[in-house]
């Protein structure tokens, strides 16, 4: 298998771990099945290794010269470290429920981006699968 068809297979990997993660606990809060500050905690172990992960990806792509997948990641890149630079990337039990709104349309918008881009990375892996064998 050539680099670019483990790089794909690890895009398709990670897009498919991240695409529900958030999604469930925003509503298991909106049900009260989980507190806030159960919520808070869990969500904010995973925030810096999502947006580090995706970065790691964002430099796979550019170091192995795949353009196209790169700048497919850039804007969510561009946001997670806006994010971090503003200090908003940690949620706050205090504040969850009258923000919860503008999260759970964020985890919306990420996990639709997340699913564009697994079909995306799919398609390429096959295609460099396919460019392997001929």
């Amino acid at each position: 298998m050539t680099g670019e068809a483990m790089l794909f297979l690890f895009a398709v990997i990670m897009a498919a771990l991240l695409l529900f993660m958030m999604v469930i606990m925003f509503s298991d809060l909106e049900c009260d099945y989980i507190n806030p500050i159960d919520l808070c905690s869990k969500l904010n172990q995973f925030v810096l290794p999502e947006m580090g992960a995706h970065a790691f990806l964002f430099l796979m792509f550019l170091v192995n010269g795949s353009w196209m997948a790169m700048l497919l990641n850039l804007p969510l890149v561009a946001y997670n470290v806006k994010k971090v630079m503003d200090g908003r990337h940690m949620y706050d039990a205090t504040e969850i429920f009258r923000t919860i709104s503008q999260h759970k349309k964020e985890c919306f918008i990420k996990l639709g981006f997340y699913l564009i881009l697994f079909f995306f990375f799919l398609y390429r892996m096959i295609v460099a699968l396919i460019a392997a064998d001929s």
